[in-house]
Order: structure tokens, then C-alpha cells, then sequence
């Protein structure tokens, strides 16, 4: 229901725009150029000032690392007889 609903709302805006007489074009003295090439200036000028602005504080930052000591273990390499034979395994010592 919402895609009929979203579709007839696309239709009705194209018809309702095609429907509207144009009013005809008028340069007036270059007044529209002024307006369009301000407009664009304003804009790069707000969007470089956006851009180069500082980030907001703990917003998308992480916490620093933390560095944790963990104990001195190591592996040592066993031999043991499972009953078959002798075997080597390996088992973690620590200090």
C-alpha cells in the first residue's frame, strides 16, 4: 500500500508541475547570475568553514590503549610415555 501510495504521490507532483504555466524568463540587468554566483561563493565559503572545523569532543574516539602485563609463561616442550611409546607434547609453564 505504502509503494501505490508513494506512486501516485510521484505522479500527481509531476502532473501538478507540468500543469503550472511557466512564467516567461527574464535576465532583469543580470540580477539572477548575481544571486546564483553569490549563492555559490556563500556555499564554499560556509562548507570550507564546516570543513575545517575542529571535531566535537568524545564523539567517535576511542579510549587510548592500555597496556596489561601479563605473566612471564612460556612453552616447554615434554616428553612423556603414553603406554605406546614415547610422545612429545607441548605444555605452557609459567613463573
Amino acid at each position: 500500500m505504502k509503494k501505490v501510495f508513494a506512486a501516485f504521490l510521484a505522479v500527481a507532483t509531476i502532473a501538478g508541475s507540468l500543469a503550472v504555466e511557466m512564467p516567461a524568463a527574464k535576465a532583469d540587468g543580470g540580477r539572477i547570475a548575481a544571486g546564483v554566483a553569490g549563492g555559490l561563493i556563500g556555499g564554499a565559503l560556509l562548507g570550507g568553514a564546516i570543513a575545517n572545523s575542529r571535531p566535537a569532543y568524545g564523539y567517535g574516539y576511542a579510549p587510548g590503549p592500555v597496556y596489561v602485563e601479563e605473566p612471564a609463561c612460556h612453552l616447554v616442550r615434554e616428553r612423556f610415555w603414553d603406554g605406546y611409546g614415547w610422545r612429545v607434547r607441548r605444555v605452557q609453564v609459567c613463573d
